[in-house]
């Protein structure tokens, strides 16, 4: 806003500096022509009612038989034409015109003393004339009229103008601006930086009073917001308690089913939903951890989510790396990182994991050797129970939560997960987060 008015201001002030200038122009173009021209009309009556020819070494115009400006004068073709207009409404028919532009050092070195002193006077204070010769049938008759130097005074004066313009007027704008600006620049940080669990304390209203206003709608808002996440963490909550609930008796009396197999089915399809339970509770509360950050070692954490599978008889490789001290929440990375791994496992066969120390970020890669995934559906692949594979086998396919849930899990942490596939083969799931 600031800019817009400082750049109104300097388009207001040229263009006045415009008018001003060819206000000075016709001004100066009026007051060299009019009196030469004057002296011209009155010399030639005088000349005609005395019968006293004008002479050639005296007087303010002269007769003369050829042109009297010397070629290397500067030429001002403008004011021959004003001299032209001037001598016709003054009833007289001029011939050519010629002018040139003299400046005070080179007059002052070839006007006799008498002449120095007439010319003086017609001349501006900056001393520089301009000789104006006017052709008629019998000779040609010159003049002097005083000729201003170029308009730097002019130009100084608008500037001079134009920098208290900028004093008085835009600086208490500018004040007044940042007075506007900077309650609602700390509201546009406080709507970015608000999150679920936001601790920061309400921001104090101050400002014009719309903006204030907006303030405390906005501290509102972050209260009501604050408390429905609040509603909604206890309603998970029970609901989380109330189906393990049933769950768990579900689990107590399949014991007393007498076919192996049967029980074993039964005893898996628990533990999946139970899990299936702990991923939509996990991905509903996320943003609202209530795991601290904590320094640990990337490396270390990364390779122990490894030695998990391997414990399990899976093919999970770990490239061993150097420590890599970082601060996070261990619980939520771990999973996000389990879960790349059983995608990897299941879809792949085997997974080979390492872990990346770069410039700015960490990658976690965890590659597989299975078919890849289409471009066209890598960004499906994020979304909350999409799965690729068709079937509803839960051994082929799960529910389509655990790259939702890494996703969310990583981007919470302030990284990002992206997905390429291998040109040999293969893909590469890689978490990268912030160092």
């Amino acid at each position: 806003m600031a800019l817009l008015i400082a750049l109104a201001l300097f388009v207001a002030q040229a263009i006045n500096f415009g008018l001003a200038l060819r206000d000075r122009t016709e001004f100066r173009l009026g007051q060299a022509t009019r009196p030469a021209a004057t002296r011209i009309a009155d010399a030639l009556e005088r000349e005609a009612r005395d019968r006293r020819p004008l002479a050639a070494d005296r007087g303010r115009v002269r007769r003369v038989a050829a042109d009297p400006i010397p070629a290397g004068l500067e030429r001002h073709p403008e004011v021959a034409s004003e001299m032209r207009r001037q001598l016709l409404e003054l009833g007289l028919k001029p011939g050519r015109i010629d002018t040139g532009f003299r400046p005070a050092v080179e007059s002052a070195v070839e006007e006799t003393d008498t002449a120095r002193r007439g010319a003086r006077r017609r001349r501006g204070r900056d001393g520089d004339i301009l000789l104006i010769a006017v052709e008629q049938p019998d000779g040609w008759l010159t003049v002097m009229s005083p000729w201003p130097r170029t308009e730097s005074r002019l130009l100084w004066t608008l500037l001079g103008q134009t920098g208290i313009l900028y004093v008085i007027v835009l600086l208490p704008v500018l004040w007044i601006v940042r007075r506007m600006s900077r309650p609602l620049r700390d509201l546009r940080a406080a709507a970015e930086s608000f999150g679920p669990g936001d601790p920061s304390t309400p921001l104090l209203p101050r400002g014009p009073d719309d903006v204030a206003a907006l303030i405390v709608a906005f501290n509102a808002l972050r209260l009501r917001v604050g408390g429905m996440l609040d509603e909604k963490d206890r309603m998970l909550g029970a609901i989380g308690h109330d189906l393990r609930t049933p769950l768990a008796a579900l689990r107590v009396r399949i014991e007393s089913v007498e076919d192996e197999a049967d029980r074993a089915k039964m005893v898996d399809t628990i533990a999946e939903m139970n899990r299936t339970l702990d991923d939509i509770l996990s991905l509903a509360r996320l943003g609202r951890p209530s795991e601290p950050l904590t320094d640990v070692d990337l490396s270390a954490l990364v390779d122990a989510v490894v030695e998990d599978f391997r414990d399990i008889g899976h093919a999970v490789e770990f490239v061993e790396a150097d420590r890599l001290p970082m601060r996070l929440r261990p619980s939520l990375i771990r999973r996000a990182v389990r879960n790349l791994i059983e995608n990897a496992v299941k879809y792949g066969h085997s997974a080979e994991v390492r872990v990346e120390a770069r410039a700015k970020t960490v990658a976690i890669v965890v590659a597989d050797q299975g078919p890849g995934i289409p471009e066209a559906r890598m960004g499906d692949v994020f979304d909350a129970f999409t799965r690729l594979e068709s079937s509803r086998n839960r051994e082929t396919g799960g529910i389509g939560l655990g790259l939702a849930l890494a996703r969310a899990i990583v981007r919470e942490a302030g990284g990002e997960i992206r997905l390429a596939n291998r040109a040999g083969g293969g893909l590469d799931a890689v978490i990268e987060l912030p160092r």
